[in-house]
């Protein structure tokens, strides 16, 4: 056994349930172990497993065997449940990884499945609608040309084509209203 007289002192007074023992133990050592704990993991985690370590001493006061010296002890004591944490933190953050990329997978599929969705029922409400709407839509819409030029181009007034493309509008807002909120996303 390699104690000093106050490490054994301290154990004694803390194997028979002495308070003032362990918060004496408590004072001298937490600051130590938490910085070194603090070496491998974050404050607040380092701060976590020393409440643990000592913890655990308090608990099991009754029982303890201690070979080396105290501080050797409570120093390996935290070192080991450091390792367990960061292993428990490795194979969280792994799982986690592995999480994320299955979702992004399968939300990708629902995504590229609802977009081609999307894409037929816009082919099919464009279909649907009177040729003159159509027209007069896909010009503005599609190729860009303003109600005048559309006009000219149809022999028609411009109050004609905005009608026409408003009703288009109206229309096709009726066609796709279950899909509104994917438009919207795709277009904002």
């Amino acid at each position: 056994m390699n104690h000093t007289v106050e490490d054994l002192s301290l154990l004694n007074a803390l194997r028979q349930g002495d308070g003032n023992a362990f918060d004496h133990l408590f004072r001298r050592y937490y600051p130590m172990l938490c910085a070194y704990a603090h070496r491998l993991v974050s404050l607040e985690d380092a701060e976590e497993i020393v409440q643990e370590v000592m913890l655990w001493l308090w608990e099991n006061r009754g029982d303890l065997i201690i070979e080396s010296s105290l501080n050797q002890y409570l120093f390996k004591m935290t070192y080991r449940r450091v390792l367990n944490h960061l292993t428990r933190e490795q194979v969280k953050t792994k799982a986690e990884a592995a999480f994320y990329e299955s979702t992004q997978a399968a939300l990708c599929e629902v995504d590229y499945a609802r977009f081609e969705e999307l894409d037929r029922k816009i082919k099919e409400a464009m279909a649907a609608l009177p040729d003159s709407y159509r027209e007069a839509f896909v010009m503005h819409r599609f190729k860009e040309l303003s109600y005048k030029e559309i006009a000219e181009v149809l022999d028609v007034s411009p109050q004609t084509v905005a009608y026409r493309i408003q009703q288009a509008l109206k229309l096709l807002r009726v066609s796709l209203k279950d899909y509104l909120p994917m438009l919207v996303w795709l277009v904002g």
